[in-house]
């Protein structure tokens, strides 16, 4: 009886312990660590958009994601912070780097 007496307030620490809650990131401060910045992608301007040169546009852009967007291509207008937009003409030339 006296060993159980010991054990289980140390038992009930250790479970207390375990449960506790771990901070979670919370979506704004991810938001904010991924805002685009188009002026460090401007060098993309004039050259062919292929996988390399956008990955290279959204890495230096600190953007989430990236996207190609082309003459009368229809696209979602719903505005993001975190996303780098290349806007190329028919020849696959970026013409403009702009976040949204």
């Amino acid at each position: 009886m006296r060993f159980n007496k010991f054990l289980a307030p140390a038992v009930l620490a250790c479970l207390a312990s375990a449960c506790a809650q771990q901070p979670i990131p919370s979506p704004a401060s991810a938001a904010q660590s991924s805002q685009c910045n188009a002026a460090a992608a401007q060098f993309a301007m004039g050259g062919t958009a292929n996988p390399a040169l956008v990955e290279e546009a959204r890495v230096r852009s600190g953007a989430l994601t990236a996207r190609t967007i082309g003459p009368g291509q229809v696209v979602t207008m719903e505005y993001s912070g975190q996303r780098l937009n290349l806007d190329v003409n028919a020849a696959n030339v970026v013409m403009n780097v702009r976040c949204g």
